[in-house]
Parts: C-alpha cells; sequence; structure tokens
C-alpha cells in the first residue's frame, strides 16, 4: 500500500515539471518596457549606424530567438533588429543616414519565441543628431558698391550666407568678419558694412574687404570679396595733408606738405588772389620755443654777449641762495623760469651782486611772461625791476615796471649828477600789445643817457607818435644816512618797511649790463629760436607771388594769383629744430587760407591740421671718475691741496655747470677754497666760491671744465682738527637738463705718529756713548747733592748731547730733589708731632743713611770727564749693581718692635753715621721707568726709610704693616718674599694704625713697582 502512495507522488512531480518545461518552451514572450506606446525613443548620429536605444529593447517570459519591425508609420525604416542573447536586442542602422535629408523615423518592433509566438508591439521613436559637416555659403560671389568721399554711412552693403547643417545649432550663420586689416570698415552680425570715418578719394579710390561668415559652431565660410569704391567729390579746401610728421633730433629740414593740394571746385567766382599762412604752434614750448636751455650767461657766451652782464635771477645754488624762496618750473626741458603770484613773492638782490647806483650806460634786459588782468585797476604799478630808499623814504631810482599795459623805464639822475634845477627825461612809457597778450616776450633796454632805446623780441622798437611817451623830471634831492634797496618782483616800500607794487607773471633771464650796451646782433641771437618753419628758396618763387615771415620764423604766409606757385611753394615750407637735445612733444600746423575774387569778396576756405611730433632724443651720459681718497700730510693741507687733482670727465662734448660742494660747510677761520681767477677769465667761464662749495658756470668744452676743476685749490691752516674732509662733484648740460653722476673725494689727513719718551739708556746708545762702570761715590747732604746734581746736568749739556736725553735728564734730576726734599720736611714734620705726643721720650729718629746708595749711570762718568773731574775724585770704585743686589739680602733683617728703635741717638751723632755708613751708594738703584710711569703714589717716607733701622709710631703715624701678614707669606722681611707676594702683603698697610713698620730693603726699585697700585698718602 505505501509503495503504491510512493509510485503516485513521484508521477504527479513529474508532470509538474514537464508542465513548467512547456510554458517556457512554447509561452508568450514580453517586452521588457513600462509603455507599450511611448515605447522606446533612440538616438543615431549622421555619420554612425547604431542606435543609442532607451530603455535597451529586452524580451522576458519565454526563450526569444529574433526580434522583428512589424510596423513602419512613415514608409522606410532603414534598421534592423539583432538580437544579442538573454533576450536583448541592439537596433541598427542599415545605412548611414542623413538629417538634411529626414531627421525623425517611427516604427513598432515585436519579440518572437522560439515557438514562433509574438509579443505585443511596441513603438521605436527614432531621432538623426546632426553633425557640423556644411559651411556657411554667401548667397552672391562678391559685392561691389559705389560711396562717395566725405560721407558716414549707416550702412553701405549687406552681405548673406546660408549654411545646410539641419540644426540651428550647425545650421544658424551667428558672425560676420572684416579679414582685411586697417580699413575704416565695419560689419554687424547681420551682414551690414558701414564706415567708421569719411572716405577720400586722395587716399584710397577703391577698398577691398575679404569678409568671412561663422555658424554657430564657429564653422567659417570661404571668403567672399567687397569692393567699395570711392566716388570724388569737389570739395574747397586742401588735399593730401599728413595728419601727422615725424621729426628725429638732427635729421635738420624736412618738408611738412610733400602732397599738398588746394581744390577750388566749387568757388562761386573768378580768382583774384590767394592768400595761405602756416602757423607752427611752439608757445607751450618753453619761453615761446625751443631754445637752448643753457643759464643766461651760457647763452650770453654762446651769442658773444659781454661776460660782464649780471644775472640778477640765477638757478638757486651756491652763491645765488637768494632766488630759492621763488617758484620756479620743476622741469629741466627748458630754461629756468620764475612765477610771481602778484601778492607776496619777490627778493631782494644783495649789495654785492650788484652796484645799486647805476651809470649813464647800461642794458637791462629779461624774458617776461605778462597777461591782462580782469578786474585789476589799470594804474596798479608792478615791478619788475626797482631800486628804492632802504628806510624813511619811499624815493624810486630806478625802476623797469608794467602799467596799463604799457613798459616803463624809471630812471631817476642823482643830484651830483647834475643841476638840481635843470628837468631831465625821468620816464619812458612804450605802450606794446606783447605785454599783456599772455605770450612770452623778450625785453631790452639800452641807456645811454639821455637816449634810451626798446629791442622787443631781438628788432629795434621803432618810435612812433608819443610811443614811447617821455616824462621829465627834477633829479632827486641830496640826503643822508640812507642806503637803497634793490628788488626784483616788487619795490621796496622804506617808509613801511615791507614790499609794494608785486608783479604777477613771470620772469626768465633777468640782467643788468653796466658801463656799456648790449650790441643788437646779440640780442637778436638771445631770442633766436632754435626750431622754426624754413620757408623755400627764392627762385621758387614766381613773378606776381610774395612771401613773408615773423621774427620767429613760426608763420609764413604765400600769398598771390597764382595757384600752381602757390601749392608749389606750401610743399616746400619745411621744419627743422636746430638743438642737439630738442625738447620732446607735438608741435600743432595749422593752414589758413583765404580766397579774394574779382569782385572784392573773399571765400574763407576750411582750415586744415596736422602737427609735428619731435621724438625724444637719447639721453647723454655725463660720467665723473677720479681717485677717490687722497691722504696728504699737515705741511701739504697748509700750502694747499688740489682737490681733483685727477677728475676725469667723459660721454658728453660740452658742460655749462659744475657744482663741488663740502660737508660741513668751511670755517673760514682756517679753511679756504680757491678757484683759477685767470684760468675761467682767460676761457670766459665764471666761478662762485662760498662757505659751501665751488660752482662753475659757463657753456665750454668738457676739457676745459676739467682742467678748471684740477686747479681748484683747498686751504687748510688748522689739519689737525680734522681726519678728512669730503667732497661731492656734480656736472650738467643744458642747466641741468642732463646731469652727471656724483663724484665723493675724499682728502684724508696724515696725522703724525706720537713719539715715545725715549729711555735714558737706550737715547744714550742710540747716540753710541761708551759705557763704562757705574761708580759709587759718599751720599752727601741734600744741599751738596743739589749742586752736584747741578753741575753734573751743566757737563751733560757741555758734552754736546742730544736735546731729548738732556731734557729727561734734567726732568728726572728735577724730581729725585723734590722727592727728597719733600721726602725730609715731612719727616722732621711727624718727629715734632711724635715729641708732643711722648712727652717722656725726647728723641729723635736716628738717621741710618749707611744703605743708602745710588747707581749712577755711565754718561755721569763720561760727563764728568768732560768737565776736568773724574769718577774717583766724587765716588768711590765699587761693582755692578748685581753684586750689590746679592748683598742685600744677607743685611736683610727681620721686622723690629718699636722698643727696639734708635730714635735715642741725638742728631749729631746721627750725621755722622750717616757720612760713614753711605759709603756703599750703590745699593739705591734709580729706575727711570718708575719716574715717569703714573700714578706716582709712593710715600716719600717709604724712599727714605733707613736699611736696618727700627721706626716708631710716632715717626710714621698713617702707616702699618702687620707681622702676621708677612709670616703668612713664608717671609720675615718684606723684601726676603717675591714680587706676588709682597704685592699681597702691601695690600695689608692700613693708612691709620701705628703699628710698627718693616724696614724696607735695598731693592727700593722693585718695592717701588710693587707699590705704584697703593696710595699711601
Amino acid at each position: 500500500m505505501h509503495i503504491w502512495r510512493l509510485w503516485g507522488a513521484l508521477f504527479i512531480g513529474i508532470c509538474l515539471a514537464s508542465s513548467d518545461e512547456l510554458d517556457t518552451e512554447y509561452g508568450v514572450p514580453r517586452l521588457d518596457v513600462d509603455n507599450l506606446d511611448n515605447g522606446y525613443h533612440g538616438l543615431v548620429k549622421e555619420n554612425e549606424t547604431l542606435v543609442e536605444v532607451t530603455p535597451p529593447i529586452r524580451a522576458v517570459d519565454t526563450a526569444v530567438c529574433s526580434f522583428r519591425i512589424v510596423n513602419k508609420h512613415h514608409g522606410e525604416a532603414p534598421f534592423e533588429i539583432i538580437s544579442k542573447g538573454d533576450g536583448y536586442a541592439e537596433l541598427r542602422a542599415r545605412r548611414v543616414l542623413n538629417c538634411e535629408k529626414r531627421r525623425n523615423y517611427k516604427f513598432d518592433i515585436a519579440a518572437v519565441s522560439c515557438a514562433g509566438r509574438q509579443s505585443e508591439n511596441a513603438t521605436v521613436h527614432i531621432t538623426v543628431s546632426d553633425v557640423n559637416e556644411y559651411a556657411p555659403a554667401f548667397s552672391e560671389p562678391s559685392y561691389v558698391r559705389q560711396v562717395d568721399e566725405g560721407r558716414l554711412y549707416t550702412e553701405i552693403v549687406r552681405v548673406e550666407a546660408t549654411d545646410r547643417d539641419c540644426t540651428p545649432k550647425y545650421g544658424d550663420v551667428c558672425k560676420y568678419e572684416i579679414l582685411t586689416a586697417d580699413q575704416p570698415f565695419v560689419i554687424d552680425a547681420e551682414g551690414a558694412i558701414r564706415n567708421t570715418e569719411p572716405l577720400d578719394y586722395e587716399r584710397s579710390h577703391n577698398h577691398i574687404l575679404s569678409v568671412v561668415a561663422y555658424d554657430c559652431g564657429m564653422r567659417q565660410s570661404l571668403p567672399v570679396m567687397v569692393t567699395i569704391k570711392v566716388n570724388r567729390v569737389c570739395r574747397l579746401g586742401w588735399r593730401g595733408l599728413p595728419d601727422r610728421v615725424d621729426y628725429a633730433p638732427g635729421t635738420g629740414r624736412q618738408d611738412l606738405f610733400p602732397s599738398a593740394s588746394l581744390e577750388l571746385c566749387d568757388v562761386p567766382c573768378t580768382v583774384k588772389s590767394l592768400r595761405t599762412r602756416v602757423d607752427l604752434a611752439t608757445r607751450h614750448i618753453g619761453k615761446g620755443c625751443d631754445r637752448d636751455t643753457y643759464s643766461v650767461q651760457s647763452q650770453r657766451k654762446l651769442c658773444g654777449a659781454s661776460p660782464d652782464a649780471i644775472d640778477l635771477l640765477p638757478s638757486p645754488g651756491l652763491g645765488a641762495e637768494w632766488t630759492k624762496p621763488l617758484v620756479s618750473d620743476e622741469g629741466h626741458e627748458s630754461d629756468q623760469m620764475f612765477e610771481f603770484d602778484g601778492q607776496s613773492t619777490a627778493v631782494a638782490v644783495p649789495a654785492h651782486v650788484l652796484d645799486h647806483s647805476l651809470a649813464a650806460v647800461f642794458t637791462v634786459s629779461t624774458w617776461m611772461r605778462h597777461g591782462a588782468h580782469q578786474g585789476q585797476d589799470k594804474h596798479v604799478k608792478e615791478h619788475v625791476l626797482c631800486s628804492a630808499d632802504d628806510h624813511k623814504m619811499n624815493r624810486h631810482h630806478y625802476a623797469l615796471f608794467v602799467r596799463n599795459c604799457r613798459l616803463i623805464l624809471l630812471l631817476r639822475r642823482d643830484f651830483s649828477e647834475g643841476d638840481l634845477n635843470i628837468f631831465r627825461p625821468a620816464e619812458w612809457r612804450w605802450k606794446l600789445p606783447q605785454v599783456c597778450d599772455d605770450q612770452w616776450h623778450h625785453y631790452a633796454v639800452n641807456v645811454r643817457f639821455p637816449d634810451v632805446q626798446l629791442y622787443l623780441d631781438g628788432q629795434l622798437f621803432h618810435s612812433e607818435k608819443k610811443n614811447p611817451e617821455v616824462i621829465d623830471d627834477w633829479p632827486l634831492h641830496p640826503t643822508k644816512g640812507i642806503n637803497t634797496t634793490l628788488t626784483v618782483g616788487a619795490c621796496w616800500q622804506g617808509s613801511d618797511n615791507k614790499m609794494k607794487h608785486h608783479l604777477r607773471g613771470y620772469l626768465a633771464g633777468l640782467s643788468v649790463l653796466v658801463g656799456q650796451t648790449e650790441k643788437p646782433e646779440v640780442l637778436g641771437c638771445l631770442h633766436q629760436c632754435k626750431e622754426s618753419l624754413q620757408v623755400p628758396a627764392m627762385e621758387l618763387l614766381q613773378p606776381g607771388m610774395e612771401l613773408l615771415t615773423n621774427s620767429d620764423l613760426t608763420e609764413v604766409t604765400v600769398e598771390g594769383d597764382n595757384k600752381t606757385n602757390l601749392e608749389t611753394l606750401v610743399r616746400r615750407i619745411g621744419y627743422t629744430n636746430s638743438r642737439e637735445f630738442p625738447t620732446p612733444g607735438r608741435r600743432n600746423l595749422k593752414l589758413t587760407t583765404t580766397v579774394t575774387c574779382d569782385t572784392g569778396k573773399s571765400v574763407k576756405v576750411p582750415d586744415s591740421q596736422a602737427y609735428v611730433m619731435v621724438l625724444r632724443p637719447q639721453t647723454p651720459s655725463i660720467l665723473l671718475n677720479g681717485t677717490g681718497n687722497m691722504a696728504r700730510k699737515y705741511e701739504d693741507f697748509r700750502l694747499g691741496v688740489r682737490v681733483l687733482a685727477d677728475i676725469h670727465i667723459s660721454g658728453e662734448q660740452k658742460l655749462d655747470w659744475c657744482s663741488l660742494t663740502i660737508y660741513p660747510n668751511l670755517n673760514p677761520d682756517h679753511e679756504a677754497l680757491s678757484a683759477p681767477e685767470q684760468m675761467l677769465k682767460r676761457l670766459g667761464m665764471a666761478a662762485r666760491v662760498s662757505k659751501d662749495g665751488v660752482s662753475v658756470s659757463g657753456s665750454d668744452m668738457v676739457y676745459n671744465y676739467q682742467q678748471v676743476l684740477r686747479q681748484i685749490v683747498y686751504t687748510n691752516r688748522k689739519p689737525a682738527y680734522y681726519l678728512n674732509r669730503v667732497f661731492k662733484l656734480t656736472c650738467s648740460e643744458l642747466n641741468g637738463r642732463f646731469t652727471s653722476n656724483e663724484y665723493v673725494q675724499t682728502l684724508t689727513v696724515i696725522h703724525p705718529q706720537p713719539r715715545e719718551p725715549p729711555v735714558a739708556h737706550a737715547t744714550l746708545n742710540r747716540h753710541s756713548v761708551e759705557l763704562k762702570a757705574a761708580s759709587v761715590v759718599d751720599a752727601l747732604p741734600p744741599h751738596e747733592y743739589q749742586s752736584s746734581l747741578l753741575e753734573q746736568r751743566g757737563a751733560l749739556l757741555a758734552s754736546g748731547g742730544s736735546h731729548a736725553v738732556t731734557i729727561i735728564v734734567v726732568v728726572c734730576v728735577g724730581f729725585l730733589l723734590f722727592m727728597i726734599v719733600l721726602g725730609v720736611v715731612r719727616i722732621r714734620a711727624a718727629h715734632q708731632r711724635s715729641a708732643v705726643d711722648n712727652e717722656g721720650h725726647e728723641t729723635e729718629m736716628a738717621w741710618d743713611d749707611s744703605a743708602l746708595t745710588i747707581t749712577v749711570n755711565p754718561m755721569e762718568n763720561a760727563e764728568r770727564k768732560v768737565n776736568g773731574t773724574t769718577a774717583a775724585e766724587d765716588f768711590s770704585d765699587t761693582d755692578h749693581s748685581d753684586s750689590d743686589s746679592s748683598s742685600d739680602d744677607d743685611e736683610a733683617g727681620d721686622c723690629h718692635g718699636v722698643g727696639d728703635s734708635s730714635d735715642e741717638e741725638d742728631a749729631g751723632a746721627a750725621g755722622r753715621r750717616r757720612h760713614h755708613e753711605y759709603q756703599n751708594v750703590s745699593q739705591l738703584e734709580w729706575d727711570n721707568s718708575t719716574i715717569i710711569s703714573p700714578p706716582f703714589a709712593l710715600s716719600v717716607r717709604l724712599l727714605l726709610l733707613p736699611p736696618r733701622a727700627a721706626a716708631t709710631a710716632a715717626d710714621f703715624p698713617h702707616m702699618r704693616m702687620t707681622r702676621w701678614a708677612m709670616e703668612l707669606m713664608g717671609c720675615a722681611h718684606i723684601m726676603s718674599c717675591g714680587h706676588s707676594a709682597r704685592s699681597e702683603i702691601i695690600q695689608q698697610i692700613d693708612l691709620t694704625d701705628t703699628t710698627r713698620l718693616c724696614t724696607i730693603d735695598r731693592d727700593l726699585g722693585d718695592t717701588i713697582h710693587s707699590l705704584n697700585t697703593v696710595n699711601f698718602f
């Protein structure tokens, strides 16, 4: 029974498994997509066949053997579905698709099982992606348009281009461009071309442009040619004028309008005459044009003027400090110009610069720029130069001033120059439009009293009726104690003690020449511009034509009835600038033309503008070099040292100024600088010397400047005050426009080395004196010993020894005598004080002089022989000090108590014993080094201590030496100790205790050396 049940269950399982296999093999497939209507979306590029499908094509629920396209919505569907296994498939195009032909495809697909059963259909949407395969192309192969000259157009021509790509990204044209450079045309995004400036037929008849188009993918088209023809329009005016003319320094003359032509096409009359004027605008350059920027003195030298003229407005610097308060131009491109504000700007000229009393013959010249001031009283005076009373009174002696657009010279004669009752010309008034045109002009007044001449811009002003107006006046009446003050830019009011009548304007180059007048050709040279217009050659001038210029050659006028000749002359007008280093910048040019008809009517031709651009010149270099440090001795400085003896200047051909400054300033008490006056006068140069240094001025060759600088001499009468003196040199050209490097010159003072005081025996050896053994003499009383030493000194002087040795010997002997006398006085005073304190002891110090010995220099024996005495007569022979020192150790004793002192002997006994015991004087050695070496702190009392003699506290109340200190050092006597031990013992000396002292042994010199560090007084 159980077996049958088992077989039944097995059979049922087999049946169920077979049923599942049949469903898988013979079921209906299903496409794995969310919405069958929306289906799949595919994207394929034009140059590819694989379609990117979203979501991927896949069939589920049964095994799939293929996929098929079952419905074509729009006819053609050039695609195929390729099965990939596991129910997946890919979609491919059968050929490369073209977006421009068809962009979208739509069809249905279905999955087919291996049993042939088909799934439901799903829609596939295919989009062909565009590729930028086509470039834009213009609709026309070329474009041609015509325009009139002289007009601005909003649109001249419009070009158009298209693109065959199927999408806006690649199929739309987004940009047009003109490839031809430097053309006055622009094109916009729509292809419209217009001009940016009026076209000129003379400049170009045709403008040919190359234009391209770009699609939005920036693919460029082939260029298309656009031709714009310019039609000539007849118009009144000049043609062929350049806008800019470049001028390089040093190139000489350059024509300005080589292609100029005048068009008179629409003049409504018969031309009778023409007039054309060319103006060169230079008012903005310096003082009206580009002149040499030398100083006034240098300009005068270049023009051959008298070197005696005095510059009243020099550039601020050495010797010209009075112009420092003035406001001047900050650059060096042109002349030094000073501004006067009309309120407070004015300076007083020092009396040493110019004698305030002018002679009957003189010249005053200046550059001035002055304009009319609205609202100002026309009677207000504005002084250029004024000499007036310095106090109490307000008399103006002479002046040059401006009033009511008139230039006025005031010249009051002094009472001493003629009869007080005679009227004389005192005021000259020139009415000049240049005074108030606010432009630079040069004024020069030549005076040969009573004749006065005015030169305006280098030209003599010809007198007219009441121009100038001459006013007579009385001479000045006599005064006492009143001097004058010379001022520039105002006039000194002596009664108010202040400046009045200030100038409002600009001045430059104000100078006065006394005793002579300036030559007319010099005044013309001073005013001459270095830049100017150049007129055509006179042989080009035809009959009926006229050529005119002004004095500055900044205006050229051509007039006549020949139009062709007028054009020829204008073409030959040129520009030149003769300056080696011209001021760079722009100079405007203006052509003004007027046509006169036969009816008398004038027709104004439009003005033409151009400009000259002066290029910047190459900046020159001025290099100073030399020996930067020189050492000299005292004698050289006292005689004078050439500061710049080997200065060398290179890099430039000419100079006009050099300045040598010294810091700190010179001390006039003992220092001085001098320049070579004769050389400067011969070269026509000038020099200013002050406490700050030396300045040399005047345009001249570098070689001459070099020679002058090398002759500048520095003198110092007290060179010991200085270690060195430092000088700085700078040079310049064109009044500071080009400057050199700063050269520093140091003069070092060689101080003599201090001489060491010679040692006596070394000095004698240096003079080769024969040395002999030392002689020992008996000790003498102080007065006899002093006499003996004086005799020795006289003998030494008579021997003809050196002066230095004599001085040293005299000093040593004098000091020794002083010490001995002082010691005796102090000892006797101490003895008297001891006698008062010890009433029971009427004793005195026993003077034991047996050990007092003196080692005599062998030179003294030689000196005695010269005087006729021998050493044996004065001294007893003995061994040298070396043997004496050995005997000192034998005679050295211990310290004694107070009761052992020998002060009970009387004075007579002490004297006899002193004479007896001082037979061996050699025990005392005299060390010269201790005489001259400070400090002299050794007490005289120790020098005079008698050997082996005890001293009481009464004898030496201010000194003591403790015995324990000597015993501690292992010696019973101070002289038996070593040098270091004795030094330590000495430190134990008490200046207040009255304990017994030790005696001092014979080696006194070594003891003095040990005691030099202690003050025993």
